[in-house]
């Protein structure tokens, strides 16, 4: 005789434990969870702002810290500077995604938004170079954001708001990496841009960069007080747990679950974390190289525009990048899934990368509307790249891994992002001058590179390099 099927054990929630209070209030409700997410929104947004802030003017403060002898040198040290942050971070990422793990993903976040406002403070003020690597190292080491607040998106969401959930958290950072230079190139040398407002002899005159930079940790400072009304989601009743079933002879719905996989050897998460470094990798030279080439002169194939340029031209961007997100990506990603979107994304990229140093020869309108249009697109193709992969990463692993797993893919991706902007430089600086090498000259050899990182990370999202997590096969 067949035995009828035994009903699904009820979910045993425990008084007090704030990730029992987020399911239960998961399974309430029917929606989307806007307040949570209007939280990881802002938080990744103030967090990434001081990320991306300094390329606009990167270039002038390398020259005003008088370490480069010759102009053709000043990508080289520019590299180092930019890469001092990755660095950084790439240290203490596992850290933090393990702490997440322990105590909660709220304090970690917390504890991120303030290190913005005294580091990025504090870079603002840097007379020296050394200052400057330094400040940019520690806000990078102590700014443990993106591991927890990835898990945190998750965790927030119904199974089938989770693209939402991870899309909120990358349209936010792709946000702030690309307003950050906005302001960065709107508010640095204040006095040399706006005289009818500052002088020489304030304190924005004898230190030019601070302004973007206290802008910014000022916001910080709102996002930080806000933490105080962000809902914890992390379970703490292991404790608990135990009592119970000893009492009641009980077996809960994690005590029955199977033994957790170690996260090196689990494929899926690790063939994902590949493919978002080595896409990481390629957006943050992305980002460096087209500052750089776009306010370095037209005699070494650049467009000599000024760091408020720059900045326009990253605004609109961003603008397309959040009408994408909010209007077009969830259709995308229902429509195509994590992994093809991923693909087509990255395909579209390369054509785009290949024109820009053809645009050096354009001027005027016929000059605006390409490079407008091309970096529109790259934002929203990059974008769509990271948050295919984060849904990938996210799904390989239980909620009480989650952090860590974060932690890992955060720093590989900032390790790469070290290496990005210091490769990035050097490869710049080089193709600066062979201006009339016969093969790729110029900054068609850093478009080049930038193409075949491209190619690479397109080719790691079809099998056998990268594993499925069940869910999407």
């Amino acid at each position: 005789m067949v035995e009828p099927p035994q009903p699904a054990p009820a979910k045993v929630y425990y008084d007090g434990c704030p990730g029992c209070a987020m399911d239960r209030k998961k399974e309430t409700r029917k929606g989307v969870p806007y307040k949570e997410l209007i939280f990881v929104g802002i938080i990744s947004f103030a967090s990434a702002l001081p990320i991306t802030s300094l390329f606009p003017f990167l270039y002038f403060m390398i020259r005003d810290l008088h370490v480069a002898q010759r102009e053709e040198d000043i990508g080289f040290y520019a590299g180092f500077l930019g890469a001092s942050y990755m660095v950084g971070r790439g240290l203490a990422s596992v850290f933090w995604g393990i702490v997440a793990d322990r105590i909660g993903r709220k304090p970690v976040m917390a504890f991120s938004v303030f290190s913005v406002i005294v580091f990025n403070t504090l870079f603002g003020l840097s007379v020296k170079y050394w200052m400057a690597i330094a400040t940019r190292f520690l806000l990078g080491a102590l700014n443990g954001f993106l591991a927890p607040v990835k898990a945190y998106s998750i965790e927030v969401c119904q199974p089938e708001q989770q693209a939402l959930g991870i899309s909120i958290v990358n349209t936010a950072w792709g946000m702030g990496v690309i307003i950050g230079p906005a302001i960065g190139g709107y508010l640095a040398q204040p006095v040399k841009q706006y005289p009818h407002l500052f002088h020489d002899n304030s304190v924005f005159g004898r230190f030019p960069y601070l302004l973007p930079c206290i802008c910014i940790s000022f916001f910080a400072t709102l996002v930080f007080i806000s933490c105080a009304w962000l809902p914890e989601t992390l379970h703490k009743h292991k404790g608990l747990e135990r009592a119970v079933e000893m009492v009641e002879g009980s077996t809960t719905q994690e005590s029955t679950e199977p033994p957790k996989k170690s996260l090196l050897k689990n494929w899926p998460l690790m063939s994902a974390i590949i493919t978002y470094s080595v896409f990481s990798l390629h957006d943050t030279a992305y980002v460096e190289i087209f500052s750089l080439w776009t306010v370095s002169s037209r005699k070494y194939g650049g467009l000599s525009f000024s760091s408020k340029d720059v900045g326009q031209v990253l605004t609109v961007a961003g603008v397309s990048l959040l009408v994408y997100q909010l209007l077009a990506y969830r259709q995308v990603n229902k429509i195509l899934g994590p992994i093809h979107s991923t693909q087509v994304s990255s395909a579209l990229s390369i054509p785009i990368i290949a024109a820009y140093p053809f645009m050096t020869h354009l001027s005027g309108i016929r000059l605006d509307m390409p490079l407008y249009i091309a970096a529109m697109l790259k934002s929203v193709f990059a974008i769509t790249r990271v948050t295919g992969t984060s849904l990938l990463q996210n799904n390989a692993v239980p909620q009480e891994q989650r952090g860590a797993a974060n932690g890992i893919a955060t720093t590989t991706m900032s390790l790469a992002k070290a290496f990005a902007p210091a490769g990035a430089g050097i490869i710049f600086s080089w193709a600066q001058k062979r201006q009339h090498a016969m093969f790729f000259p110029g900054d068609h050899m850093v478009f080049l590179v930038l193409n075949l990182t491209e190619v690479i990370g397109l080719v790691l999202t079809f099998k056998p390099f990268l594993a499925v997590p069940q869910q999407y096969k």
